[in-house]
């Protein structure tokens, strides 16, 4: 039975053991949306024009995106839970991955590393809010765009009202819909959102009507005939209005995306003129005025294709400058739902990624691929996302208009005001916004006690290249007035006995900040000018790594900071959705937790460094113990009543095994050329016509894959002939993506490869055939490399369906039908084998039919060999396995990768045309190719590596060359040594080798 509470009065406030109600800031939360249809299912998640409300407390949700299925170790979900909500962040938002749980159409399975349910309950164990975003199509970067292989062969045109898709939909809907039901605030779970389809916003002119309100309504219903009952959002792909409340198919709250630096991240210095956004504040007036402004998507870094420059240089384009520029122009909107894109990528282990991207999903997010906060962008950001949690009036404040002119003294710089009451911020920014200029300046402020151009005490502000700042007047900190600051506001927090506020400034800019306070003292540091007027104080300064303190009144005290040293201080909440009684810490890399029990202070975080800790508030008042990490630490007490305590970091004993000198072994894949291989247990391409709608066939029967069930990784063709002796050529036209590569053979003879390139989806190869005996058989032996399928972005383009496998061939001098072809990949296609890793973790090669891929393999009986790194002599696939032991010592997160040495091999650069895939304990973690790039590293997290165990590691080598090829180094390599209070890792238990019924 669905749960369905209809509003009928006041707001009923809910409160729990581990939250607090609070009072609603800015009003009593609204009970329908004017110009609307849609009314609220429940009295829990509310929303108005300003903003959402959460058990009557407005909030500003404030969210990055983390997909669970790019992290197979649930066991670590909370570790990255974690590190979001020491942002001050209180929301998560993420995909779910259709053909991840109904890999053969009819039968969804969510268990094991898919189930959703560890997700849910490690966000309500850090105190984050979830946004669902089932799809049924998501983007996202991962083959098909999340539709699963077998779509292809559904006969009508995907995301739209065609009933056949409509049909193909409805298992998966209903399953997943009915999971996030369980999991809804409703219910005592974290999701408060949900998001149906997915960036729905462009056609082909042939799909018509678009939008198309009766498909999107039927995924409406789909999700609230399972049970959703929270506010449904939606993320037009640009500010068009689609879908916005008051239009057919209304979603309850209207979103879009903004990706302004688009994904060049090969320059990554530069910011093209005209890609601020400066529209959007005024399109979401006219859209829809009567819902929070929404960007359910904005840049937090980007993709990088096959033959990119790396991640490293997209966290370089998208960082913390363009944070601070961008960020703050949203906020200048006045946006109240702002999901950053992603927050942490994650890795597109298994085959799981589009085409378009290989396997590191890191995108230059704040959080790395290791789950590292060693970015800047990290620590930008946790200073912008705390100034929210400290700021209610900016949920309800009006918003003004930009102005060059009215605001400060320089035409240079545009300013945006927004006024609550007599509080007031200040967006600045330059008017050209990726001038790299600085510019001196004095901000025109309107305060309650008149109006000032500041600073009032000398010198002038400054903005520097690529930098924003907000500024605030008459911003309430517990009680004291800040009448204005110029500088920017960390934090602040009001205890009993006294009141911390956090400024700070980048470096040697001139600062001033004025109160409504009777005296000021300076406690710490030195330098400020303070001045007392009649009625409020003037404190000025310059900015520089040495902390000042100033002490107002007998029980507030200004921390002036620079923004390097602010980095280091963090705002742990200890209620999971209430800052009253936050804990602030200056303690470096990470503090994840805080807790007070009487007069003892515990404190959980992660060290990379010896490092001493302040707790400047939130402590009991007379400190008995503090313990970090669960250990009693000693501390010491100064005037200020902060406590500090030293961390020694120890360097732990590491001992990682040189896989050069591991005990490999070694076993051809490729034994198809054998002239004794028998393929009678592959299926016979025999459909004289495709299931497939978008292409057309141009041979007798069809060679797509997905037609017969293959939609994932390595791709087998066989093609049996008898000669006439006239045969000289084969030609093939292959397809399987964005640097995909073919090799083909006629018997056990190599005939030659088309080795792939980044641009190229496609290739057309011709080979020339050795002598042919006439009334002799022959195979022809193609091995095709399926990078994923397409995404649909666009609705009606079907390139989703662009298939992989042969498009077309001739053999010179025969009809096409005298080839009998047969075709695999992996073992069972949509039966696929291996249930604990999903129908996507396996290829087609012999290796992998046979598992040998995973632990327990009978490689001790195969070939000894040096590994991979001695290659194989010829053109083929060989498979090298070893197992190691770990035993890394507890206490710490040391992340660890495997790396590819990648050298040119000749005098002209050009490298040789190989391709491998790495597993790691049954786990296909790297899909390596040598002439294309640019990833050779590849992260494994702990979890799929066993630290406390035996490790099985698989390396399958393709060499699209006569000559061969071998690795030029694989190393594991240790990419940090953390120490952490988070805890075990459990690893996760896959599936283990048994011999397989019908393996071939």
């Amino acid at each position: 039975m669905k749960l369905v509470i209809h509003l009928l009065g006041a707001v009923v406030l809910v409160c729990f053991a581990v939250q607090t109600c609070a009072r609603a800031i800015g009003g009593t939360p609204k009970l329908w949306i004017k110009d609307s249809t849609q009314k609220p299912l429940q009295d829990i998640v509310t929303w108005d024009e300003n903003s959402l409300f959460v058990r009557g407390e407005r909030i500003f949700f404030f969210s990055g995106e983390f997909h669970p299925f790019r992290l197979p170790v649930p066991s670590l979900y909370l570790d990255v839970f974690q590190k979001i909500k020491a942002l001050g962040f209180n929301g998560v938002s993420f995909y779910i991955h259709w053909a991840l749980l109904e890999g053969k159409p009819g039968e969804f399975s969510a268990e094991g590393v898919f189930s959703l349910e560890p997700f849910f309950e490690a966000a309500t164990k850090a105190g984050i809010y979830l946004l669902a975003r089932p799809g049924p199509y998501i983007n996202a970067e991962v083959s098909g765009g999340g539709f699963p292989g077998w779509l292809q062969r559904v006969n009508g045109t995907l995301r739209t009202r065609d009933p056949e898709y409509l049909h193909a939909t409805d298992l998966y809907a209903k399953s997943v819909g009915e999971i996030i039901a369980k999991a809804q605030i409703t219910n005592g779970g974290p999701i408060i959102l949900v998001q149906p389809e997915n960036e729905y916003t462009g056609a082909t002119s042939d799909i018509h009507p678009f939008p198309d309100p009766v498909y999107m309504q039927y995924v409406e219903d789909q999700l609230k005939d399972a049970g959703i009952i929270v506010p449904l959002i939606s993320n037009d792909a640009s500010a068009s209005g689609d879908n916005a409340p008051g239009q057919p198919a209304a979603v309850d709250i209207y979103g879009h995306d903004g990706y302004p630096l688009g994904f060049d991240c090969a320059n990554p210095y530069t910011w093209p003129d005209g890609d601020l956004p400066t529209t959007w504040r005024s399109l979401h007036l006219q859209q829809s005025p009567n819902t929070p402004y929404s960007i359910v998507e904005f840049q937090g870094g980007s993709f990088d294709p096959w033959g990119g420059l790396g991640f490293e240089q997209c966290s370089v384009l998208l960082n913390n400058e363009f944070e601070r520029v961008f960020y703050k122009n949203d906020y200048s909107f006045g946006v109240a739902i702002f999901n950053i894109y992603m927050i942490f990528g994650g890795t597109n282990w298994g085959n799981l990624g589009h085409p378009g991207g290989y396997t590191s999903y890191d995108y230059g997010s704040s959080i790395t691929e290791e789950r590292l906060v060693t970015r800047e962008k990290y620590s930008e950001l946790k200073l912008e996302a705390n100034f929210f949690k400290v700021s209610p009036a900016y949920l309800v404040a009006e918003r003004g208009y930009a102005s060059n002119s009215t605001w400060t003294s320089s035409t240079a710089l545009t300013v945006t005001p927004a006024f609550a009451n007599s509080t007031a911020f200040y967006f600045v920014r330059h008017a050209a916004y990726n001038s790299l200029e600085s510019t001196s300046y004095k901000l025109n402020v309107q305060t309650s006690r008149g109006n000032f151009s500041v600073p009032q005490l000398g010198g002038s502000l400054t903005l520097n290249g690529r930098d924003s700042k907000i500024h605030v007047s008459d911003y309430d900190v517990g009680g004291l007035n800040i009448l204005y600051s110029t500088a920017e506001v960390f934090t602040w927090k009001k205890y009993d006995s006294k009141t911390i506020l956090i400024v700070y400034g980048g470096p040697s800019e001139t600062h001033e900040i004025a109160f409504q306070g009777s005296t000021a003292t300076l406690v710490e540091g030195s330098g400020p000018k303070i001045s007392k007027k009649k009625d409020y104080t003037i404190v000025n300064w310059e900015v520089s790594s040495d902390r000042k303190i100033v002490k107002v009144n007998s029980d507030v005290f200004i921390y002036l900071l620079d923004r390097n040293s602010a980095y280091d201080y963090w705002v742990v909440d200890q209620a999971l959705h209430n800052a009253s009684n936050s804990v602030i810490v200056n303690a470096g890399y990470l503090v994840r937790s805080a807790t007070v029990k009487g007069n003892t202070l515990a404190l959980v975080g992660d060290f990379n460094a010896t490092t001493t800790i302040e707790v400047i508030g939130g402590a009991p008042k007379s400190l008995a113990k503090l313990t970090i990490n669960g250990h009693s630490t000693p501390f010491r007490k100064d005037k200020l009543g902060v406590y500090t305590a030293i961390v020694t970091i120890e360097k732990p004993n590491i001992n990682i095994p040189d896989l050069s000198k591991l005990k490999w072994k070694y076993l051809d894949s490729l034994p198809e050329l054998q002239s004794t291989y028998s393929d009678a247990s592959w299926t016979s391409a025999d459909l004289k016509t495709t299931y497939n709608t978008h292409r057309p066939l141009t041979t007798p029967t069809s060679l797509y894959s997905s037609d017969y069930g293959y939609h994932t990784g390595t791709l087998l063709y066989r093609g049996h002939f008898t000669a006439t002796g006239a045969e000289d050529t084969l030609f093939l036209w292959t397809q399987g993506g964005s640097a995909s590569g073919t090799s083909a053979f006629l018997n056990s003879t190599f005939l030659g490869s088309w080795a792939g390139t980044d641009v190229a989806t496609n290739a057309n190869s011709t080979f020339t055939l050795p002598n042919l005996v006439a009334g002799k058989p022959y195979v022809l032996t193609v091995v095709i490399d399926n990078m994923g399928l397409d995404e649909d972005w666009t609705v009606g383009t079907e390139l989703m369906k662009n298939p992989r496998g042969i498009l077309n061939y001739a053999v010179s001098g025969r009809e096409q039908s005298a080839i009998a072809w047969k075709l695999t990949g992996n073992l069972g296609g949509e039966d696929y084998a291996d249930r604990s890793r999903g129908p996507l973790n396996e290829g087609g090669t012999f290796a992998e039919r046979q598992g040998f891929h995973l632990p327990g393999a009978p490689f001790e009986a195969w070939e000894d060999s040096a590994g991979p790194t001695a290659g194989i002599a010829a053109a083929g696939i060989g498979f090298f396995a070893t197992a190691f032991e770990l035993d890394l010592p507890a206490g710490y997160d040391i992340p660890l990768s495997f790396a590819f040495t990648n050298s040119s091999d000749d005098a002209s650069g050009r490298a040789t045309a190989y391709r491998a895939q790495l597993f790691v304990n049954g786990w296909q973690y790297g899909k390596y190719v040598h002439n294309v790039g640019p990833q050779t590293r590849f992260p494994v997290p702990e979890g799929i590596l066993d630290y406390k165990g035996t490790n099985y590691v698989a390396v399958s080598l393709w060499a699209l060359e006569e000559g061969g090829a071998k690795v030029e180094g694989l190393e594991l390599v240790v990419d940090a040594v953390v120490e952490t209070g988070y805890g075990g890792v459990e690893t996760v238990k896959g599936d283990t080798w048994t011999k397989r019924k019908g393996a071939y």
